[in-house]
């Protein structure tokens, strides 16, 4: 069983579970389908962008990343080198020597921060763009706004049978659709995909039903199907709109391109050896197969970033190497297969890091300086967007906000991050209060 994450407020995966979401974070995939199909009709095709957000909960160190401070003071650099990156001039911390090679495939931005220092507020923030409108305690798992991946939902709906958003292993706490409606919270992938027996839940037969037996029952069905049914809309017979769902959800346990994506086994165990054959870069895989059959957001939570105490010691061990190897093989992974033309990559935490080394070797909440790695879907590579200052506590060149950062992620996706929507009582929402897309980030 693998190790429960908490963060400093106390919160395990147990207690997260028990908050007031209910249903949303569980949803079976034949009840996804039929509350998609329940929300509102979406026309539009919009943008065929798909993409994958790395979600490093606890909030990540810039400095032990990708804006060390080697001419710092030792009780600000901290204890690692930095080392050279594919892009000349630029340094990262030694500890990310994979992510390194592929900064030539990657921007970098320096120069994103806020001033909500609480692990509730900042992850608001960065999952939906919008700051909560009331202070919000490290313990909340409050989501006052749709997050990113529950906006594509609703914008593009169903496709291909797949849901839009999806998210593995666990929805981050401010991941879900809040007035957009359960509908659109993320299917959840849980489980280890490097287990030999991993099975994605609700979309493959269960062990004590074979495959005949299934088809037998779908034979039985289809017999009484012939039966009279009610079609007067006004008569409200339920068993009418359960078919729909019911056949959507067999046609995604039936379908080969949606059972192939699902089976990580058939990856060539070269390149699952290349992302780590831990749980981290088998996830990271999964996504890439997700997003190339058509999910159009995924995302990859791996919480454990909250590092007050032995950060370093921490990220000398396989916690960091996890992240390094995955992250990087994903980014070159998609282009060498052409697949970065229609996948963003994006990394992120709630916050940076302090400045100061604390007594305990650790470093504590720091919302005014953060880096943000970017890739694909035409952000150009080998780029540094924005700086800190020379010791890394504020943002202090080509400064940007949250708002700036959804703005663009939106902007990419096809998706006018202006728009108003409105709440069930009437209520007008800005979808982005402001905010202007970051213009480094389009070529």
């Amino acid at each position: 069983m693998s190790r429960t994450t908490i963060n400093c407020e106390g919160m395990t995966r147990r207690d997260f579970l028990q908050v007031g979401l209910g249903g949303t974070l569980g949803l079976g995939m034949c009840d996804l389908l039929r509350m998609q199909a329940d929300a509102k009709a979406n026309g539009k095709p919009g943008s065929d962008i798909r993409c994958i957000l790395v979600w490093l909960d606890g909030g990540p160190s810039h400095y032990e990343t990708f804006d060390p401070k080697p001419d710092a003071p030792e009780d600000i650099r901290g204890e690692f080198k930095t080392i050279p990156t594919s892009t000349p001039g630029v340094h990262f911390s030694e500890v990310v020597p994979n992510l390194a090679k592929v900064m030539d495939k990657s921007t970098v931005i320096r120069s994103i921060c806020h001033k909500d220092p609480n692990h509730g507020g900042g992850n608001h923030y960065m999952m939906t763009g919008a700051p909560t409108p009331v202070p919000v305690a490290c313990g909340a798992f409050v989501t006052f706004h749709p997050s990113f991946g529950s906006m594509v939902s609703y914008d593009r709906g169903i496709r291909g049978g797949l849901p839009a958003y999806m998210s593995l292993p666990r929805v981050s706490r401010s991941g879900g659709p809040n007035f957009l409606g359960g509908q659109h919270a993320p299917f959840v992938i849980d489980g280890d995909p490097n287990n030999k027996n991993f099975r994605v839940r609700d979309v493959v037969l269960p062990k004590s039903i074979s495959e005949e037996r299934a088809e037998n029952r779908r034979a039985l069905r289809k017999a009484l199907d012939r039966l009279q049914r009610m079609q007067d809309p006004l008569a409200n017979d339920p068993t009418v709109t359960f078919d729909q769902f019911y056949e959507q959800g067999v046609d995604l346990v039936t379908s080969p391109q949606a059972q192939k994506a699902f089976d990580i086994h058939q990856e060539p165990e070269a390149v699952r050896e290349k992302y780590g054959q831990n749980d981290l870069g088998q996830r990271l895989l999964m996504a890439r197969r997700l997003t190339e059959v058509g999910v159009s957001f995924v995302t990859v939570y791996y919480g454990g970033w909250d590092n007050h105490t032995n950060l370093f010691e921490r990220f000398k061990g396989s916690f960091m190497g996890k992240l390094d190897q995955g992250l990087a093989a994903l980014i070159a992974d998609l282009h060498e297969r052409g697949s970065a033309e229609n996948t963003m990559v994006i990394c992120l935490g709630e916050f940076g890091r302090t400045p100061k080394v604390n007594k305990d070797a650790g470093r504590d909440h720091w919302p005014h300086a953060m880096s943000v790695i970017m890739s694909g879907a035409g952000i150009p590579g080998g780029q540094i967007v924005g700086a800190t200052d020379a010791k890394g506590f504020y943002a202090s060149d080509n400064v940007h906000s949250p708002e700036d950062f959804a703005a663009s992620l939106y902007t990419k996706m096809g998706i006018d991050p202006h728009q108003t929507l409105y709440q069930a009582t009437g209520r007008p929402v800005r979808l982005v209060n402001g905010g202007k897309p970051i213009k480094e980030l389009f070529a």
